[in-house]
């Protein structure tokens, strides 16, 4: 990417490629969950996830029905020199914005979003004053001259004010045991209450440099600490007066920057990120300094864990931050999460959006999943990392329970949702089953194939610190796997439900066990869920043996040698997939059915069935050995085969008395 300096920009006279972002969240993660001790003693209301949607939902309650600023639309902005004055004991701010943009058609005026209690004292342009006014949360400006369409030009916007606070506090001036903070928190639209800005999640800014001055200390004589996004230049002093410089070289979306000043405890982890290391910095409390330094190592390994899965650290140049502030919950800031506590799982959380949400975010509200979905599962996989399988096992079987408490609900969210707050941040659609419908696709394409298409998709060039659709995604694990994933994301991502399986067996066939597979479903959006059904065998023994049944059909008849005598048989044993109510049943033959013969057996060319005059059969299915069904036809008492390749088949019947398999062997 190139990154200019604003010495370049004024000198530009070209037109740029559209950062088109339709950004949107924030994540305000409540209360963390205890590490799971057991299936029976996890509550699906204490995911979690629960409490992130819940956070999430109360923090955009404004967003879905802020309109849209078609005002701010026709300039692509290409760099802010941000220079805020704060004071940490006061609720104010004042401040130069300086936005260098490119015309997309011929401008006479420039608008920037800025709520009307700020007060704007002047506009320049290269030096010289304009003419302005404000209204309806706008700062009309008037040009000179026209700007033509691809050319480049700047504006610098004086403003002061105490901001209101819109929602979970824009920008707040509160206390930390008896010492000032100013901290922000914009969500998607809530930057504008602070700076002008262009408030539409739909174009990043290419790169920012942030000035923030502030008192050197606070009012009981200890050093405020300055922080924004991106790594810090340098300081310089004036007085009693301390200005801090970062520079952010990435693009970004207004509502992720952020800054926060107050008496921190500031210190230091490296990650080692393959010989290019980058910096971890820690901005706690000092009331909390003890407590912090003893829970922030781990974000190393989590650092580190995420980059061996899905990509290096998007931001590795600069720096990742976490920074204790005032409100209970968190925001994954661009390279500085603020966060209420250090805890693992909220850690993990705000440190996997900077992959999902802002490398990548989601193109729209439908979409949703592709950044909680992607957050909710990342902070599994740290569960099955650091605590094991059996943890992870026990997330996955709760996580279902709170899928399946209702018959239906999809991923992705219908149009007409689109401005309910609690549909597109619903903690059992958005994330938890997003997140099952991420592991899946694991199981289903393989560890080695699921994360390289996640590494793909992250570093589309189209996609990267951009903006994507379910279908981007999808386009990737199909490319990556070979594999057509139609079917399954009709099913589980845009499909409404789950299915109810239950299992006909019996052993009756030495060592191998016959097995008919019915499903039902929970919603009527989806006729028949294909799919893996993981099926575990028990002996008499004690044995155990596993297996996945391709389900691509109902009634499907399958034929498995476990190769032990078996007691009983389990479906998804592990939680692999999302399902209710699943059961198995052993099949005795009924009178009926010891009358029922097939022969010969094995046969060439013409198949008989004997059976008695009570039992009626109305349709006879031949599967293969893979489960996969080769004819369907109504009973014939005789029947020919001589299509059918020499092997094994089965034959299941649909009787009066339920369902018949019998082995067919073809010569």
């Amino acid at each position: 990417m190139l990154i200019l300096s604003p010495e370049n920009f004024i000198e530009l006279n070209c037109v740029y490629l559209l950062h088109k972002i339709i950004m949107m969240k924030k994540i305000l993660y409540l209360t963390i969950l205890l590490p799971f001790l057991g299936i029976s003693q996890q509550k699906t209301e204490d995911l979690p996830q629960n409490k992130i949607a819940e956070a999430e939902a109360k923090s955009s309650a404004n967003l879905v029905n802020f309109t849209e600023n078609t005002d701010t639309d026709n300039y692509d902005l290409k760099y802010h020199r941000l220079e805020f004055n704060v004071d940490p004991s006061e609720a104010f701010i004042s401040g130069d914005v300086t936005s260098y943009f490119v015309a997309k058609e011929d401008l006479t005026q420039v608008i920037f979003d800025l709520a009307d209690n700020m007060e704007v004292s002047q506009v320049l342009q290269r030096g010289n004053p304009l003419s302005f006014s404000q209204s309806n949360d706008e700062v009309i400006i008037d040009l000179p001259e026209t700007q033509a369409e691809g050319v480049l030009d700047s504006l610098t916007v004086s403003y002061s004010g105490n901001p209101i606070s819109s929602g979970f506090g824009s920008f707040e001036q509160t206390e930390h045991d008896g010492n000032e903070i100013i901290w922000t928190l914009s969500e998607p639209y809530g930057a504008k209450a602070w700076w002008p800005c262009k408030q539409d999640l739909n174009d990043k800014i290419d790169s920012i440099d942030t000035y923030i001055t502030s008192p050197i200390l606070n009012s009981n004589n200890i050093e405020n600490i300055a922080v924004s996004n991106g790594l810090e230049v340098g300081t310089t002093i004036n007085g009693s007066l301390k200005t801090t410089h970062y520079h952010h070289s990435y693009p970004v979306a207004a509502y992720l920057i952020a800054i926060a000043v107050s008496n921190y405890s500031v210190y230091t982890h490296e990650v080692e990120n393959n010989g290019n290391p980058f910096p971890v910095i820690n901005y706690s409390y000092p009331e909390n300094l003890t407590n912090a330094q003893t829970q922030t190592p781990i974000i190393v390994d989590i650092i580190n864990f995420f980059s061996n899965h899905f990509s290096e650290y998007p931001y590795a140049n600069e720096k990742y931050g976490q920074l204790q502030f005032g409100w209970s919950g968190g925001m994954e800031h661009q390279t500085v999460s603020f966060v209420n506590s250090f805890d693992r799982q909220l850690t993990a959380h705000e440190l996997g959006h900077q992959w999902f949400g802002d490398k990548v975010t989601c193109a729209s509200w439908r979409d949703v999943w592709l950044n909680e979905g992607f957050a909710t599962y990342l902070a599994a996989m740290v569960i099955q990392d650091f605590d094991g399988e059996a943890a992870f096992t026990n997330w996955r079987a709760v996580t279902v329970a709170q899928i399946t408490a209702l018959p239906n609900g999809s991923v992705y969210v219908p149009a007409e949702d689109t401005t309910n707050v609690s549909r597109i941040f619903s903690s059992r659609l958005s994330y938890s089953k997003g997140a099952m419908a991420l592991h899946m696709l694991r199981k289903k394409m393989g560890d080695e194939d699921f994360f390289q298409a996640l590494q793909n998709y992250l570093n589309d060039d189209n996609l990267a610190y951009g903006y994507a659709h379910t279908e981007d995604l999808k386009n990737h694990f199909e490319e990556q796997s070979g594999l057509d994933l139609d079917e399954f994301f009709e099913d589980w991502i845009y499909g409404q439900g789950y299915p109810s399986y239950n299992l006909d067996w019996n052993q009756s066939l030495g060592d191998q066990v016959s097995m008919t597979l019915h499903q039902t479903q929970s919603d009527e959006s989806v006729s028949f869920y294909e799919g893996e059904v993981p099926i575990r065998f028990i002996g008499i023994n004690g044995e155990e043996f596993n297996t996945v049944l391709e389900n691509t059909d109902n009634d499907q008849h399958f034929l498995v040698t476990p190769g032990f005598e078996v007691s009983s048989v389990e479906i998804d044993p592990e939680f692999d997939i999302i399902s209710l109510n699943n059961t198995t049943n052993l099949d005795t033959l009924s009178a009926g059915f010891k009358s029922f013969i097939v022969y010969p057996n094995p046969a060439k060319s013409i198949v008989n069935i004997s059976k008695s005059e009570n039992l009626k059969i109305s349709t006879i299915k031949i599967y293969n050995t893979l489960g996969q069904k080769i004819e369907e036809f109504p009973y014939k008492q005789s029947f020919s085969i001589e299509n059918l390749s020499k092997g094994l088949y089965f034959l299941q019947c649909k009787t009066s008395e339920g369902t018949l398999n019998k082995s067919l062997l073809v010569q």
